[in-house]
């Protein structure tokens, strides 16, 4: 299992999980939640105390991640497979994102 911590605006919104199983959960941060100014941080994500669940990364995520050309050269740069989402992510995530998301590894 690995994990992210989300922060919106370098403030902790929730935390991003990919499982074992290769499948995937997001859940706000209590404090986000309970705090109405907060917004969502997509609205495909809206603000819930559910946990959300998907086979693959979640698409807000995943748009997240180079494409292309760009997304080949990274991946051999960092030695990362194409098909490792999580890791990739995790890798660009962490400072350099259009928006105000951005993620941090965190141990599990």
């Amino acid at each position: 299992m690995r994990s992210a911590n989300v922060f919106y605006k370098r403030e902790l919104a929730g935390k991003l999980t990919q499982n074992n199983d290769g499948s995937f959960s997001f859940q706000y941060n209590s404090k986000w939640i309970a705090d109405s100014r907060k917004p969502a941080i997509s609205l495909t994500l809206p603000k819930t105390n559910q946990t959300f669940r998907s086979n693959y990364l979640f698409p807000f995520f995943y748009n997240l991640i180079p494409e292309g050309g760009n997304r080949t050269i990274l991946c051999h740069q960092l030695r990362i497979e194409e098909d490792d989402y999580f890791s990739l992510l995790l890798s660009v995530a962490t400072h350099d994102t259009i928006g105000a998301v951005t993620l941090k590894s965190t141990t599990v």
